[in-house]
């Protein structure tokens, strides 16, 4: 007897059907996520992660294309999640501090939703911001991915702190976002150096530490720097 036409076969092969997609897509996004964030791009192929999945190689190719598509897919699935929560939280707060922003105010704004979406979101989450991590720090296309990805949000996040600092120079707010992704995403990515490098102090792990800190840290480094004594 053949099989139904429409169910993929019981050892993952075949066309799925509709009803099964959904689970079968979100499944092949996670083991992927799971497996680029463990081992980068050029260290993951499609055959594991349908292994790590579950399916057959062939549902890969079927829902997302080449490996590229794949990553993309995975990239683009948080990032919009992100890109919404970090806009919503600066228009929140500019709106609730009209004429009286601060730039502490605004980075807060700008991440803090990361930080919440690591401490409550679970493994995928960590998976997904160690991910990111590593192609911020990618030079043959992780600026152009991070390009495509995120940059609206963060030109909101350099518009919102120029008006809150009228007198900085734009060239100097860029560079200062610049070494704040830097900060905030070797601070996401858990990464444990600086649990060896304090003997024990510090946890990267220890979000709630990295949030009385890290916002902290990079204002003042803006104001530092926007300063017209800078």
């Amino acid at each position: 007897m053949t099989a139904t036409r429409g169910r993929p076969r019981k050892d993952g092969r075949g066309r799925p059907s509709k009803s099964s997609g959904i689970d079968m897509r979100q499944a092949i996004l996670d083991a992927a996520e799971g497996l680029f964030a463990r081992h980068g791009f050029y260290g993951v192929t499609t055959r594991q992660v349908a292994s790590e999945a579950g399916v057959d190689t062939a549902l890969i190719h079927y829902y997302f294309g080449a490996k590229r598509e794949l990553f993309d897919a995975v990239f683009l699935r948080r990032a919009e999640i992100l890109n919404h929560d970090r806009k919503a939280s600066m228009d929140a707060y500019e709106s609730a501090h009209p004429g009286s922003m601060t730039t502490l105010g605004v980075i807060t704004a700008f991440i803090d939703p990361l930080i919440e979406r690591s401490l409550t979101g679970g493994q995928g989450w960590k998976n997904y911001f160690a991910l990111v991590a590593q192609v911020n720090n990618t030079p043959t296309w992780g600026g152009e991915t991070m390009h495509r990805f995120f940059d609206p949000v963060v030109h909101q996040l350099v518009d919102t702190i120029k008006r809150a600092n009228p007198e900085a120079e734009l060239t100097d707010l860029y560079w200062c976002y610049q070494f704040l992704t830097g900060s905030m995403m070797l601070a996401l990515s858990e990464t444990g150096r600086i649990d060896q490098l304090s003997e024990g102090l510090c946890h990267s792990s220890d979000l709630e530490a990295v949030r009385a800190r890290l916002y902290r840290y990079c204002a003042a480094g803006f104001e530092a720097l926007v300063s017209p004594a800078a």
